[in-house]
């Protein structure tokens, strides 16, 4: 191909762009939809494009009083730019989507695309019958089509990724919208996760996270309580893949023996992010969660006496509607209880449709928002004094890119240990990629994050790190005008930091 050839191909290149909100289930989502889009021929625009693409996809999420604001709002943002660029396109996807379907687009008229939480895989079908038509689609499936994980992807990690286990929940909690959006608990087949995980492995990826709205649920399509166990075991079995974790547990659902397969199958990591959501009993009992404080906290302690070094982390809402000062007061002695390494806490929000937004009682903004100070004044204490506990230890690293934001010019790296702590360590003098793993010993605990100052242990480079520098040596050789920029490698996010009320996957 000549050089103008090139340039002719280059200029008919379209590109998108995702913007994703809520939680991991739509992270998980957004890298297949960025899929679907590059198998029909587009390119990822580059960072910072700021809706600067031909087509720009909002992943949306519903579970905040003003989630629809947000997305309001940027949607008129892209209203001048699509009138300056045509053959611009618009889609709406995600939780919000679901539930508010024609309304967007009678808000919005710009808007070209809106499709649900059920059928992401139709949104290339959906851009191109929108462009013939010159009309907006409006597709919304009542059930799922496809898992997510049966769809083409563009992962943003070389050598990490999600497999989804399952879809949608069965339970009713007062403050969540997400039975509702995402439908009944439906499982993937044993045998397609397994096989997925393989094909991962194959590709270099050495961590992945099972993924469900309820993970541990897992196998109640079948009755078979032991199925997440079992699952766990079997990819222990997995010849190259050297970690498993796994989100959102469900205290009901968690069993003895998910605990005994976490402490007894080697790549499953000492790891536990199991939401809470109040202390209180009355509380909790408004929230409709099926346990209360002694049955959380005593999962808690079987996990530690089987697993001593385990990280365990969890969701905190604070100012549910009715919660009292002693309510609270129940919370803050679960957390002293508790020890969390990390607690991501949330102010109550309504959530529209949800039964908690229409309750009595709704606690004054000022209320909560003091009561959410004293929790995170709380955990920020414990969070430090567990990291403390840390120093000393030697360590095993996952080697991220871009988790360290000053490692630049601290001339350090970040990694993740077992338990998901993030750790910034002292560069060492051999070559280490992303997904290359390092033995360091811990000299220094913040609150949030862990030191290693002294020189690292040993450097082991891995399949992992072959995949991130193929990976990148890919998007460096394409022609100039069709750069994906480098994506951000890395770990998925254990959770999501959100400063107002969250459901989670919980």
């Amino acid at each position: 191909m000549s050089s103008s050839d090139r340039s002719r191909a280059v200029d008919l290149t379209r590109t998108y762009e995702v913007r994703t909100y809520g939680c991991q289930m739509n992270v998980h989502d957004s890298e297949r939809l960025s899929g679907l889009l590059e198998g029909a021929g587009y390119v990822r625009a580059p960072e910072g494009s700021d809706g600067d693409a031909d087509v720009v996809v909002f992943n949306t999420c519903a579970v905040r009083e003003n989630a629809d604001n947000r997305l309001y709002g940027n949607l008129g943002r892209l209203a001048p730019m699509k009138t300056k660029r045509p053959g611009m396109q618009i889609a709406v996807g995600g939780c919000l989507a679901q539930k508010d379907r024609d309304t967007i687009v009678k808000r919005a008229p710009w808007v070209d695309v809106v499709f649900g939480t059920h059928n992401i895989g139709k949104l290339p079908v959906l851009l191109e019958r929108a462009r013939v038509q010159e009309e907006a689609q409006v597709e919304i499936a009542e059930s799922l089509e496809a898992f997510p994980s049966t769809l083409p992807t563009r992962r943003e990690s070389a050598y990490a990724a999600w497999v989804s286990i399952s879809v949608g929940c069965n339970n009713t909690c007062t403050f969540c919208i997400v039975p509702a959006l995402r439908g009944k608990e439906k499982d993937r087949r044993t045998g397609d996760i397994l096989a997925e995980i393989d094909a991962l492995v194959a590709e270099g990826v050495s961590e992945i996270t099972l993924l469900g709205q309820n993970v541990n649920a897992y196998g109640s399509d079948i009755g078979d309580r032991e199925a997440f166990s079992k699952l766990l075991r079997a990819c222990g079995k997995i010849d190259g893949l050297e970690r498993v974790r796994f989100t959102s547990p469900h205290p009901r659902d968690f069993t003895d023996d998910v605990i005994a397969a976490m402490a007894e199958t080697p790549n499953v990591m000492p790891q536990l992010h199991m939401p809470m959501q109040s202390g209180s009993d009355t509380v909790l009992k408004a929230m409709r969660r099926s346990y209360r404080q002694d049955r959380y906290l005593g999962i808690i302690d079987k996990v530690r006496a089987s697993i001593p070094h385990a990280a365990i982390t969890t969701d905190i809402i604070v100012g549910f509607p009715g919660e009292t000062e002693e309510d609270f007061e129940q919370t803050l002695h679960a957390v002293r209880e508790a020890r969390f390494a990390q607690a991501f806490t949330f102010q109550y929000s309504k959530r529209p449709g949800t039964p908690a937004a229409t309750m009595e009682g709704q606690i004054p903004k000022e209320v909560v928002q003091e009561r959410y100070m004293r929790l995170s004044a709380l955990q920020e204490e414990i969070s430090w004094d567990e990291n403390k506990k840390q120093v000393g230890r030697t360590l095993e690293l996952m080697v991220a890119e871009g988790e360290g934001r000053k490692d630049g010019a601290t001339h350090r790296l970040s990694g993740r240990a077992p338990d998901n702590r993030l750790v910034h360590f002292t560069k060492p003098d051999a070559e280490v990629r992303p997904g290359d793993v390092v033995t360091v010993e811990i000299t220094y605990a913040a609150p949030h994050h862990l030191l290693a100052e002294g020189p690292a242990l040993d450097v082991r480079r891995t399949r992992a790190g072959d995949a991130w520098e193929k990976r990148n040596a890919a998007e460096a050789a394409k022609p100039a005008g069709v750069m994906l920029g480098l994506p951000q490698i890395g770990v998925p996010e254990p959770l999501p930091v959100a400063t107002g009320s969250g459901c989670g996957l919980d």
